[in-house]
């Protein structure tokens, strides 16, 4: 995504008056896009008040937005690509702000944009930056001895309950994006079957989610047992293990190396560039592809077990040779795979619906 240039007179986005004027911010609504030339979109998106930035969860650096006159009226006409869903937010010096002029949230401080022609989030409610969503009601407050420190494991039984779906960085499909409603509606649609939904969060992603096996043992013997004292119906047998990014790579490592905990995976854009090395140099994608996890898949561990689904953002041009490398090596060993692209870059909003769908495929 870039700054549009050259950029295209404001009235052609459809709102009326001068810019600034009350008629103006009356009519002003979310973030609105044109066909670009030569393909993609250029998407206007407005903020009020004094000078800010926007900047985007998978993008570039922050974009100054110009100002319209002498105005309160501050603008930025950026260049998409065709099918994207976006996260972004409005920067004010060290402070981040929702778009107050989008109902499509993620969280207090940030908003969710996508292009015309981006695939509908069907079972994804609107939520607005200021609505507070709703929380399972079952709780484990769990100490753990083998990661240490306590955390806070919610459990959602969506359509009464079963298989267990472990939500890796579960926070953020608790306070972002707004799981539980997706899974309870995908449930009622006959989508999926009914699943017991376990949101762990991360205390350390760097730590725990590197291809160590403190946190499936931990997992394993610690909050599973847990789970199934909590009196929600829960089936850890067909557990579905589901990650994000670095969450994908501790996934697919997880079903390499406790098979017997974890033989169906949801990976959305797996890290799978990383080494040991990789995270303290200056471009930590530049080294071998398919990282640690092609190595091991290499060796041709016996996957005919593993149910895994993997997806990642069509426009994570660097992400895609580890990504394919890793699908490929991971079928090689017999796993059963399901590959697909999400109109996203690095970016939760955009996997939201691969989500959904690839826990349901996992399921059988």
């Amino acid at each position: 995504m870039r700054l549009a240039d050259p950029e295209i007179a404001l009235v052609e986005f459809g709102l009326p008056g001068e810019p600034g004027t009350e008629e103006f911010w009356a009519a002003a609504g979310a973030p609105v896009s044109v066909p670009a030339d030569g393909g993609g979109w250029v998407t206007l998106f407005l903020w009020r008040g004094c000078a800010a930035s926007i900047g985007f969860e998978s993008g570039p650096a922050p974009m100054p937005l110009r100002r319209w006159g002498d105005t309160d009226c501050w603008y930025a006409q950026v260049r998409m690509p065709a099918r994207l869903r976006a996260t972004y937010q409005f920067l004010v010096g060290d402070m981040a702000y929702a778009d107050p002029f989008n109902p499509a949230g993620a969280g207090g401080d940030r908003s969710i944009a996508a292009t015309p022609d981006a695939p509908a989030q069907p079972h994804w409610p609107l939520v607005g930056a200021a609505d507070v969503l709703p929380l399972p009601a079952t709780r484990i407050r769990w100490a753990s001895d083998l990661l240490g420190g306590r955390r806070t494991v919610r459990v959602h039984p969506a359509g009464g309950g079963g298989p267990v779906v472990l939500l890796l960085d579960g926070d953020d499909w608790l306070y972002l994006h707004p799981a539980m409603s997706a899974f309870d509606s995908a449930v009622a649609a006959g989508e999926m079957p009914a699943v017991t939904l376990v949101f762990l969060p991360a205390k350390d992603r760097e730590a725990e989610y590197t291809c160590r096996p403190r946190l499936w043992e931990a997992v394993r013997d610690e909050l599973l047992p847990l789970v199934l004292e909590s009196g929600v119906p829960a089936d850890p047998a067909r557990l579905v293990a589901v990650g994000q990014s670095l969450g994908g790579l501790s996934a697919l490592y997880a079903a390499l190396e406790f098979p017997e905990l974890v033989s169906r995976v949801a990976c959305q854009s797996g890290s799978f560039w990383w080494t040991p090395e990789a995270i303290g140099r200056p471009d930590p994608l530049g080294g071998p592809v398919g990282g640690a996890l092609a190595a091991r898949l290499r060796e041709r561990p016996d996957l005919s077990g593993l149910r895994i689904a993997f997806d990642v953002g069509e426009h994570e041009m660097r992400m895609l040779p580890h990504c394919e490398l890793t699908e490929t090596l991971t079928e090689q060993a017999g796993a059963t795979v399901r590959v697909s692209r999400s109109a996203s870059g690095h970016d939760r909003a955009g996997w939201r619906q691969a989500l959904l769908r690839d826990v349901a495929w996992a399921l059988g």
